[in-house]
């Protein structure tokens, strides 16, 4: 191999690295691998919808079951080592169970660690049956007491007894889906309008524009209050969640729609719609080929910071009793059992434990939309 040859070839590596030559997915892509809390956010926000996924398999015990034994359990820790019977340390994976007392000051019951009562625990233990996926009927569990018998409640229990930790992860489904498809909802809706009255403009711009200031000048609680209210309460669990994204989703789109007004107005005279219209391609086929592909990338960033504000509202919601109630378990559900000062008092773990999964959560959906914002645009970088 020459060395006219080897030139040539470094040459041809270092023009496929250039930015100039990359597509505008692939410069968003590595403009955002950069972006390192970005980048751990994807691996978090990627976790919690696996989490979502698989919540059965995930949940230690099933978390409808109530325990009249142990209504504000505190939360169990996992212990390593037990002592053998000659005094050594072994590894064994435990927890010891609990026993209730009386204070007899407070004249209140409390809960503390039994050390003599101890509680193997292990990975891909029988539990409560399920189907995984909603299609194999299994009941196996990535983690929890060997013995099914035995109740285990590392994130503490509620009133009713019911594991909190099960529940968080099953709530995980719902409050997630939610951002999900409010988002959804929100994408349809404010490209459709916000395409339309930006590519049209005039009274159809006008009218569009006067819904959008209406529907943002009226308050957002008494709104979402107001059409919560209408919800029967015989209507179906399912029924109820999918009104509460819609309600949810009911300002969502207004932001984006002006967003999307502002690019199509920006871009309509441009030399490639122009020759789009020339060629004859119908106003439909150019807003869907051309103009939306055209932003695709800015889109997607608002996209993802819409998602926390949705998780949120819906949380919200649930939390003041006017969104998703009882069996539907979600983030805000549990929260709402933390209404009770008394109750924060002597049970924490009820405002601690799904406080903290909101907070990591949103923390990382809105990382994750900052670095997608950052990276559609890297020619600017």
């Amino acid at each position: 191999m020459t060395a006219i040859d080897t030139a040539s070839e470094v040459q041809a590596a270092e023009s496929v690295k250039s930015p100039a030559l990359l597509g505008p997915w692939a410069l968003m892509w590595r403009q955002f691998r950069r972006h390192k809390i970005a980048w751990v956010s994807l691996y978090v926000t990627g976790f919690i919808y696996v989490v979502a996924l698989f919540g059965e398999f995930l949940a230690p015990a099933n978390y409808l079951e109530t325990n009249t034994r142990a209504p504000f359990a505190p939360p169990q820790g996992v212990h390593f080592f037990t002592h053998a019977e000659d005094g050594s340390r072994e590894f064994r994976l435990h927890a010891n169970g609990l026993k209730m007392e009386i204070d007899r000051e407070a004249m209140r019951r409390h809960f503390v660690e039994d050390p003599e009562k101890v509680i193997p625990l292990g990975f891909f233990v029988k539990g409560y049956e399920y189907k995984l996926l909603w299609l194999i009927p299994t009941d196996r569990h990535f983690f929890g007491p060997k013995d099914p018998s035995h109740k285990v409640y590392f994130f503490g229990a509620d009133r009713l007894g019911r594991d909190i930790l099960s529940r968080i992860i099953m709530g995980t489904r719902i409050s997630m889906s939610i951002g999900l498809v409010g988002v959804a909802v929100s994408l349809i809706v404010g490209v459709s309008l916000g395409g339309i009255s930006g590519y049209y403009g005039g009274w159809i711009d006008n009218a569009i524009q006067r819904l959008i200031e209406f529907l943002r000048s009226i308050p957002t609680i008494p709104l979402w209050m107001g059409l919560a209210a209408a919800i029967p309460l015989d209507w179906p669990p399912l029924w109820t969640y999918f009104v509460v994204t819609l309600i949810v989703s009911m300002i969502g789109w207004t932001t984006l729609a002006r967003e999307v007004r502002g690019k199509f107005l920006s871009l309509r005279h441009e030399d490639f719609v122009v020759a789009a219209r020339l060629d004859g391609l119908s106003d439909w086929e150019v807003i869907r080929k051309h103009l939306v592909p055209s932003f695709a990338s800015h889109i997607i960033a608002s996209l993802t910071l819409a998602v926390p504000l949705m998780i949120l509202a819906e949380t919200s919601l649930s939390f003041l009793g006017i969104g998703l109630q009882p069996p539907i378990v979600s983030w805000g559900t549990l929260l709402k059992e933390a209404q009770n000062i008394r109750t924060i008092i002597e049970a924490p773990w009820l405002l601690i434990a799904p406080g903290s999964i909101i907070v990591i959560t949103v923390l990382a959906l809105n990382f994750l939309g900052d670095g997608l914002r950052d990276a559609a645009d890297p020619y600017a970088q």
